[in-house]
Formats: C-alpha cells, sequence, structure tokens
C-alpha cells in the first residue's frame, strides 16, 4: 500500500457562539498535540479542521487548498468532510457493527471509489500494520476495547488522509492494554501529519513533536513537546506535565541524561536498547527528599539543589533541576526546603516507568 503520508494544516478561526478564536500549524509530517481543560475549545479546533463546523470568519487550508473561508473580505469557500482528505478517529472507535473488522477498513478505501479487491487489499495491509490481522473475520462486538481502538485507526489509515485527527485514543481503554496502542501508533504515525487531543502528558512526550496548549478558546502556549512537559508555561500544561519525564539515553540498566542523572527503573511496553533514547516516568509524591545523603545506598540518588518551592494543593512542591518532589508543609520546614537548599531525592526504582522514545 502507498499511505498519502504528507499534509500541512493552516487553520486561523473565530467561532463566536463558542468563544473560539485559535491560529495553528501542523507541518508536513509533524504531529502536534492538542492539550486544554474541558470546554477550552479542543473539539472545535478539530471539527473546523474535520468540516464538521463552519468558521463564523477566518481560513482553513490543507496542502495549500483552502477547505474553508468566511468572514468580511474574505472569498468564501467550504470543502464537504468526505472531499478534504481528513480522517477523524474518536475516542469511541464507532465501528459498524453489522460489518467484519476487515469490511470496517475497506469501508474507507471503498468510499473514496476504490474497486471490491482493491479495497480488501488495502483492509489486510492496514490490521496487519496495527497487529489484528488474525481478527478480520470478527464481528466488532466480539472484539475488546484495545482490539476495537486498533481497527478503528486501521480504518481511518486506510483513507490515505492527507491529515489525522486523533480525539482521545487512548482515554477508553484499560491501563494494561494502553501502552501497547501508543507504541502502535507511534510506529504507523511516523511521517504523517497528525492533530491529536490528548489529556496525557505520556501521549504528548511519545507521540507528539510539537504541543500547542489552548484555554478560554485561546492558544495560550506552544512548543516542542519535550520543552512544554519538562517547562510549562501555562497553569494547565502545569497540571498536565505533573509527572516527572527525564530523557536520556539507555545504557546498561538506567536511562542517562544529559545532565548527568541516571535513573533506574522498569521498562513499560518494548524494552529499550543499550543507546536507544529513552525516559524515565515517576511521580512526584514517589520521591522522598533528605539535606544528607541517605544510608543503604537507594537505587535511585539524585543530588540536587532546590530552585522552586511552591504550594501544590495540601502538599509543597519542591524542583531541583529536572526533578519535582511533593512533600508535607511539615516536612518542608522541619528540613528547611528553600531555594538553594542542597538536597538528594530518592525514588524506588519500581516506582519509575522507562519508555522507548
Amino acid at each position: 500500500m502507498t499511505a498519502t503520508r504528507a499534509g500541512a494544516l493552516e487553520l486561523e478561526a473565530q467561532v463566536a457562539d463558542r468563544g473560539v478564536d485559535v491560529a495553528l500549524t501542523v507541518a508536513p509530517g509533524e504531529t502536534v498535540a492538542l492539550l486544554g481543560p474541558n470546554g477550552a475549545g479542543k473539539s472545535t479546533v478539530l471539527s473546523l479542521a474535520a468540516g464538521l463546523l463552519r468558521p463564523d470568519t477566518g481560513r482553513v487550508a490543507l496542502d495549500g487548498r483552502v477547505l474553508a473561508a468566511s468572514g468580511p473580505g474574505a472569498a468564501r469557500a467550504w470543502v464537504p468532510p468526505h472531499d478534504r482528505h481528513v480522517a477523524l478517529m474518536a475516542q469511541d472507535p464507532l465501528l459498524f457493527p453489522h460489518l467484519t473488522v476487515r469490511d470496517n477498513v475497506a469501508f474507507a478505501p471503498r468510499s473514496r471509489g476504490a474497486g471490491r479487491a482493491e479495497a480488501r487489499d488495502a483492509a489486510h495491509h492496514w490490521l496487519a500494520e496495527v497487529g489484528v490481522a488474525e481478527l478480520a473475520d470478527r464481528r466488532p462486538a466480539q472484539l475488546s476495547g484495545g482490539q476495537a481502538q486498533r481497527v478503528a485507526v486501521a480504518r481511518a489509515l486506510a483513507a490515505e488522509p492527507r491529515l489525522l485527527l486523533l480525539d482521545e485514543p487512548m482515554a477508553a481503554l484499560d491501563v494494561a492494554v494502553t501502552p501497547a496502542l501508543r507504541q502502535t501508533l507511534r510506529r504507523v504515525l511516523a511521517g504523517r501529519s497528525v492533530l491529536l487531543v490528548t489529556h496525557d502528558a505520556l501521549d504528548a512526550l511519545l507521540l507528539a513533536d510539537t504541543v500547542v496548549v489552548v484555554d478560554g478558546g485561546r492558544v495560550v502556549e506552544r512548543g516542542p513537546a519535550a520543552e512544554v512537559l519538562a517547562r510549562p508555561r501555562s497553569d494547565f500544561a502545569a497540571r498536565v506535565a505533573g509527572l516527572n519525564l527525564l530523557r536520556g539515553t539507555w545504557r546498561g540498566d538506567a536511562v542517562h541524561t544529559a545532565n548527568g542523572l541516571a535513573v533506574h527503573g522498569r521498562a513499560t511496553g518494548p524494552a529499550p536498547a543499550d543507546g536507544d533514547p529513552a525516559v524515565a516516568v515517576f511521580s512526584p509524591s514517589a520521591v522522598s527528599v533528605f539535606r544528607e545523603p541517605p544510608g543503604g545506598s537507594p537505587r535511585n540518588a539524585l543530588a540536587s539543589v532546590v530552585t522552586d518551592v511552591e504550594p501544590h494543593g495540601d502538599r509543597i512542591r519542591l524542583r531541583a533541576g529536572e526533578v519535582s518532589a511533593d512533600v508535607t508543609a511539615q516536612a518542608a520546614a522541619e528540613l528547611d526546603l528553600a531555594p538553594g537548599a542542597r538536597v538528594t531525592f530518592t525514588v524506588k526504582a519500581g516506582e519509575v516507568s522507562v519508555y522507548r522514545l
């Protein structure tokens, strides 16, 4: 199968009754993660790109082709959803219950005018790509949630879209199947133009090149995914990036960061090989804080200097270099944890998840 990979989205639009006024781009082959609180305007942006909603004013274009345009002085334009070369995949797979898995996926190329044989070939190819070729003769009712979502991915890709829109693709899945689907998406989305709505920091880090944060119908932050999640400037990005995410290279049995930290943990999904880029992920609540290096040689003992101390719910969040820790107000006072304090953060290796990038 020859996939239609590249596409460039330009979207600058206002929808008055939803309070949305956004401008964003997706470069050819780029995955952009769209983050924001409920009601921020994320679904409106997807609807504008997919052709499910017309802008009051503004312009939507894909590969230079104007899909929608309206407003004072603008030459009005409108391309219906079926003619946009855009595929939208929601968190609910929305498979046709009366069709087999094979026919569900073949529906996409058939709707483009492909013949039966060509559509069946495309279905077999994409089902194999997402790892569920053996399910081709089943009906949707016979699938698990993870299997159904993989079929939905195959159907979206079988349409050979110039732009793929993903709306919380893993939100409804059991946590046990999410890592495997995330790895599948990493592989099949490579080189494609994708706009991904998610609330998950790992989805943004592992799947996206760029993060755009929307709040109150406006873009409030954008930048490379690793940079936004490591040093968020907007309140929402800071809440999403509540986890410690330490990027580096896997050597021996640890993630080695550019700042000289070595973080041991357990691999989630495919285990990295020596030299692979990887990320170590753990919660600030899993971190213990000491003013003096603790005895017993803990697996992960990270010496640093406190740079920030701020309230975080009923706790105090400390940041020291790349690592954050949550402590009680009493502990912060007893340990005199102010900016400039030298500390050792410890975290058990069992609390650290390692993902291959």
